[in-house]
């Protein structure tokens, strides 16, 4: 498991840490799970407590698809958190903002629009249901992508761009590929997230909540975790083009252990043949080695 703090191996035994061993292990099992595969798999894990971390692949600029939610959730709360929005306010939702050939149980629920919802309301159902139409109104209101990128950049966070709302993805295939990310900017992301750096307490506590009450993608990190177990998630997940390729089966989050200890982890699966069913199983098959070496710790 490469460090992130880039000590070396010399002053690692100096140190007498002797979990390298163990790590090396994990990194081994990874890289056995997504070899044989047809797919470009990114991945980085982030411990909470001690600061280490592992990547693969992770000079890949990843689709992100709906993972960018997440990133989104963040600058409207932001936004929250300074007064200039408030969860209570009612957003008007006009039948123009509702477009049918996407993914939005908001628009199911309400075909015609003509319907004033809380803020709060928005963000459940971009974040926690995943809605494309819900995303792109939430766009509307921090004023475009390019204002939620900056604000991730000013957060520290670099390696990430966000160019295209979900109605401009949709519109052609190779748009998705300008909101990107590397998979540790996405763990080091959830880490400052997690650790009190971007949101007040209360934004904090909303948004966890969103994410570990959703519903979407438990196939993914969630797969082969015990029953049970808390992961506060985002998933993101492209179409399928003519040629069979779909571009991004992906979900990062924060796992909860048994011993109350967090990690935070982002897998991304791209440009692959193998079908949803099994890209989400690399997920989780990731997923699973890395919870079996937290707990063995």
């Amino acid at each position: 498991m490469r460090l992130k703090t880039n000590i070396t191996i010399c002053m690692l035994c100096l140190l007498n840490i002797t979990i390298l061993p163990q790590e090396d292990s994990l990194r081994h099992k990874i890289e056995q799970i997504i070899k044989p595969k047809f797919s470009v798999t990114g991945v980085a894990i982030y411990d909470l407590e001690n600061g280490d971390t592992l990547t693969i692949n992770d000079k890949h600029h990843f689709p992100m698809q709906s993972v960018y939610k997440f990133h989104l959730a963040l600058a409207v709360l932001r936004q929250v958190d300074k007064g200039k929005l408030s969860l209570n306010q009612m957003i008007k939702i006009k039948k123009s903002d509702l477009h049918k050939n996407t993914y939005s149980p908001l628009a199911d629920k309400y075909p015609d629009g003509n319907v004033e919802l809380p803020l709060s309301d928005i963000l459940f159902y971009s974040v926690s249901k995943s809605d494309n139409n819900a995303c792109d109104i939430l766009f509307r209101i921090l004023g475009g992508t390019q204002k939620v990128e900056d604000y991730i950049h000013k957060l520290g966070i670099k390696d990430i761009s966000i160019k295209a709302t979900e109605e401009e993805m949709h519109k052609e295939w190779n748009v998705q590929y300008t909101n990107w990310t590397t998979p540790f900017a996405a763990v080091n992301l959830l880490a400052k997230f997690y650790n009190g750096e971007i949101l007040s307490k209360k934004s904090f506590n909303f948004l966890w909540e969103l994410m570990t009450e959703t519903t979407i993608g438990r196939a993914r990190i969630k797969g082969k975790l015990p029953e049970g177990t808390i992961v506060a998630h985002k998933t993101g997940l492209s179409g399928t083009n003519n040629k069979g390729i779909t571009a991004a089966v992906n979900d990062i989050g924060i796992v909860t252990l048994p011993n109350g200890n967090h990690y935070a982890i982002a897998v991304f699966v791209s440009d692959s043949i193998l079908g949803y069913e099994n890209m989400e199983k690399i997920i989780a098959d990731i997923s699973k080695a890395t919870w079996d070496y937290f707990t063995s710790k």
